[in-house]
């Protein structure tokens, strides 16, 4: 059996489920509602966040809103792949134009442990790439290798399985749990939004005053990330 034909029934498999079909409805619309709230406040050339210059993403978001109609460009697309998600016939277009910008976020606020999206963004990705498993039928062919010349024939509504996928579910859950863990847990110190909520988590510390001094490099010095963490490094 060709990896196209293995490929091709494990999609029908997937695309046979009620629950999977009602899914993905609920991921397009979810991420439509996430890019249009956010695209929208850099359409209209507002600032996205209220974030000191001193703070990792706050520079970054000061130094994006100052390139100008670059700002509203991000915005645009964004609104745009949030549309065209929300139709059938666009949505696969919708998939396409979201991955490459929510993939974007998703690293930039891992780099700079911005907790603003330290947990969305992973989960959208995740999201995104869910979709693009829903509607592989319809971008199969740019794939580098031989396809099916006979397009499986995809159930109707009546004749989809109403049963519970109970398994693919709990995979859904433990990918959240995961992601919340390592927000929570996959550093050792975090920037914080305020020097305030920064310098909270060092009474749990192994060294408390280290850990001032990386939250004062942050938001009193506005020093870049990896030089607040290379003194937290020498402090300790």
């Amino acid at each position: 059996m060709s990896l196209a034909t293995k490929l091709d029934q494990l999609h029908l498999q997937a695309r046979s489920n009620r629950w999977l079909w009602l899914f993905a409805i609920f991921l397009r619309v979810a991420l439509a509602f996430g890019f249009i709230t956010s695209g929208m406040v850099k359409v209209l050339g507002n600032r996205f966040t209220v974030l000191p210059d001193s703070h990792p993403m706050g520079n970054f978001l000061e130094a994006i809103y100052n390139t100008g109609f670059y700002y509203t460009a991000i915005g645009v697309f964004q609104v745009l792949a949030a549309v065209l998600l929300l139709f059938p016939r666009t949505v696969i277009l919708g998939v396409f134009i979201y991955l490459p910008i929510i993939l974007n976020i998703c690293l930039l606020s891992i780099s700079v442990r911005f907790e603003g999206s330290f947990v969305t963004s992973p989960l959208m990705v995740l999201a995104n790439l869910y979709l693009l498993c829903w509607y592989y039928h319809r971008w199969k062919y740019v794939l580098p290798f031989a396809q099916n010349p006979a397009q499986p024939q995809l159930p109707t509504w009546s004749e989809l399985n109403p049963r519970f996928p109970v398994k693919f579910f709990a995979g859904v859950a433990t990918a959240m749990a995961l992601v919340v863990l390592f927000a929570f847990h996959g550093y050792e110190l975090m920037p914080r939004n305020t020097s305030k909520d920064c310098k909270m988590q060092c009474e749990d510390s192994a060294n408390p005053q280290a850990c001032i001094t990386f939250c004062d490099c942050i938001h009193l010095e506005g020093q870049p990330l990896q030089k607040c963490l290379e003194a937290y490094e020498n402090a300790r």
